[in-house]
């Protein structure tokens, strides 16, 4: 009941939405109907790429990817989009999207040692988690996440993860000003799947995960579920307590329901629930006289939970055109509390209880095939709400604060790729956003601010040959402005942030299609840069108080060595930077931006024997950042390297795998400008059988 009053409230407060989301209740009933009359399989109307004349020899696979919201093939994008299969995680045991920097250069999270809270960074844009935004925009199946709170996925019965860099807001919107991380999954078909893990490692780590698909009606209704729980002790000694701190436990589940009435028509009805049960966070004091150890007295916790429903249909026409629906409600409650000062004595804790509701809806028309002139044009709306309520302890009193922050946003966009003469083309889009925000906050009149944002993307390509593309683009890319719920009056409002890049790139595939390149040099110019600032102790807001500049290299290949063998490395370079920003009296002109790694990078090393055992090593790692404008606090440097081996069963497959071998430290020491210390996790060694049918 509660969950059908809140919709029908949001459907209330936006009635552009609630059109919208009729249109399409209608439009699936008619496509269904229309569908029925057709006599191929829907499988069998499927759009798909033509590869390069190279991908039908023996070596690498072709990767087609959605990058630009239609099936390509990953070489002929004018884009840097790094691609990791379902497949490469299950092998990897991943359950978070903390695995992926490890496989994708120039990524990373900035370490915040709570769960279901990883504010990403790409290419040295990053987004402080106060401003309830992300400088990334996390895309599930067509469901958005735009800020910090709630950035993390389970990655059950994912198909593919593409991470797209550099600004995508043209596709994308808001708060994808840096990129995009987009995970498809699996959808359930006429065949039968199963898959079965279980886990168990040290800190008494215990894990189960399945996903199951079966159709109910052939050709026609198919149903699909996946699950996960996992639990793990904590590493941090509470000597007041006289126990373990920081333990984790997760539940995690997705259910997918798909119906194909015809052949051009597909609606799949999708339901995502994760929740953390953590204890404390992973903090400590800087100046406690033995690493990892707390003398806290002060409960601490995670609550928090995400929940997100979506409706994605898609209709084939006689003519090609390809209309495509996606509905979503997407929710976040970040329920945290957390002791500061990590002594007996209940002096100083913070506590969050922000519950975070977007209800969304996308339409588009796609038209064209691969070797064509391709094209998209849709409109996107959404209605966000954000219920805030932040408490901190001081040694004085509870200071309880509130406020209640609606935004709603209505967008036109399209996107063009057209062949030009002999081996060139073009690619040109443009999205045009309105947004409307208001604040409330007790005691104080309603405040508000409109933000209308035109973003364009402009990009050439030249096929030096079938399998080695050049490209150079010009794109823009913007982070919306918000209200600072807990500052004083005088930095209520902030402006929107917005980056133009340049980029530079080349991929390809080379011998005989075994070894697979990208690279590509940028160059980003930031403007009315979002900035955290302190006015007085305890007082933290965020202003457009700098500008920056962002220039890299990026360079990633995947190497079939020999039959078995297989190799994937990859480097970034970056340096991001302020031109201007004064902090009051001090001036940070020239300083690292903070949690921006000028160097990061991966390699990993597979090898598969044809009789079914195989071993992996897979190292990554980043040079120092910086925690603060200041740079004045920082985490170090580090590698981390990460070993498994296995054999398969016929169907089961035992594999034990040890994380951190080496028991690297990269804590971050001093974050919360000097006052927290964020411990990295240590040495996780275990054991995993799987079975798939």
């Amino acid at each position: 009941m509660e969950h059908t009053s809140r919709t029908h409230a949001l459907n209330h407060r936006c009635p552009h939405l609630r059109a919208a989301t009729a249109m399409c209740g209608a439009a699936l009933i008619q496509m269904g109907l229309l569908g029925q009359a057709q006599g191929q399989s829907w499988q069998d109307q499927q759009p798909t790429s033509r590869p390069s004349e190279i991908h039908q020899a023996a070596g690498l696979s072709p990767i087609i990817v959605r990058a630009q919201k239609q099936d390509e093939d990953l070489l002929t994008v004018p884009a840097s989009v790094a691609v990791v299969d379902g497949q490469t995680l299950e092998e990897k045991g991943a359950q978070s999207l903390d695995v992926l920097p490890g496989m994708v250069s120039g990524l990373s999270f900035q370490s915040m040692g709570q769960s279901g809270l990883m504010p990403p960074v790409i290419r040295g844009l990053n987004a402080n988690v106060t401003s309830f935004s992300s400088s990334v925009a996390l895309i599930v199946d067509g469901v958005a996440t735009l800020r910090g709170q709630g950035f993390d996925d389970p990655l059950l019965g994912v198909e593919q993860v593409e991470v797209l860099k550099g600004p995508q807001s043209t596709l994308y919107g808001r708060n994808a000003e840096a990129g995009v991380i987009s995970i498809t999954t699996r959808k359930p078909d006429n065949a039968p799947y199963a898959l079965i893990s279980t886990e168990a490692g040290n800190y008494d780590r215990r894990a189960v995960r399945f996903d199951l698909s079966h159709p109910v009606v052939q050709d026609q209704l198919f149903l699909g579920v996946a699950g996960s729980f996992s639990r793990k002790d904590g590493f941090l000694e509470n000597t007041w307590l006289g126990q373990k701190d920081g333990g984790q436990l997760r539940r995690s589940g997705r259910f997918a329901l798909r119906w194909t009435p015809g052949t051009r028509t597909d609606a799949i009805l999708r339901y995502t629930q994760n929740e953390y049960r953590d204890q404390a966070s992973l903090w400590g004091s800087p100046a406690s006289p033995e690493r990892t150890e707390i003398r806290s007295g002060t409960e601490g916790w995670n609550r928090s939970t995400s929940r997100a429903w979506s409706l994605d249909i898609t209709h084939r026409f006689d003519s090609g055109i390809r209309l495509r629906s996606t509905t979503a409600r997407n929710t976040y409650l970040d329920d945290l509390q957390q002791d500061t000062d990590f002594q007996p004595a209940d002096m100083m804790h913070i506590g969050r209880r922000h519950e975070f509701t977007t209800l969304s809806q996308e339409l588009r028309l796609e038209g064209g095939e691969a070797g064509e002139t391709r094209w998209l044009s849709g409109l996107y709306l959404d209605d966000d709400e954000q219920d805030l309520s932040f408490s901190q302890k001081t040694p004085m009193a509870l200071i309880l604060t509130s406020g209640l922050q609606k935004q709603r946003t209505f967008a036109l966009f399209t996107h063009w790729t057209i062949p030009l003469s002999g081996p060139w083309s073009l690619v040109a889009g443009g999205r045009l956003e309105h947004t409307r925000i208001h604040f409330d906050m007790p005691g104080m009149d309603r405040q508000s601010r409109n933000y209308t944002q035109f973003s364009p993307k402009l990009a050439m390509q030249y096929a030096l040959n079938p399998d080695t593309h050049l490209y150079a683009s010009l794109s823009e890319g913007y982070r919306a402005g918000g209200f600072n719920a807990f500052s004083p009056p005088a930095y209520r409002d902030y402006e929107p942030e917005k980056v133009w890049a340049f980029e530079l790139g080349a991929k390809g595939a080379v011998l005989d299609n075994t070894l697979r390149y990208s690279a590509a040099l940028y160059s980003m110019n930031i403007r009315q840069m979002q900035v955290q600032q302190m006015g007085m102790p305890g007082q933290v807001f965020i202003t457009n108080a700098a500008t920056g500049r962002s220039i890299g290299a990026e360079f990633d290949v995947d190497y079939q060595l020999a039959p078995g063998w297989n190799l994937q490395a990859g480097l970034a370079l970056n340096r991001s930077t302020f031109r201007e920003f004064q902090d009051g009296a001090k001036s940070y002109d020239g300083n690292d931006n903070a949690f921006s790694p000028r160097v990061s990078g991966y390699a990993g090393l597979r090898y598969q024997d044809a009789r079914g055992w195989y071993a992996q090593a897979r190292l990554h790692g980043a040079s120092k950042i910086y925690l603060d404008a200041a740079n004045e606090y920082s985490r170090n440097g580090f590698g981390v390297l990460d070993v498994s081996a296995g054999y398969m069963f016929k169907d089961v497959e035992l594999s034990i795998y040890a994380n951190n071998v080496a028991n690297r430290n990269y804590d971050s020491v001093g974050f919360l400008n000097g006052l927290v210390t964020i411990y990295s996790p240590p040495r996780e060694i275990g054991v995993r059988v799987s079975w798939k049918l």
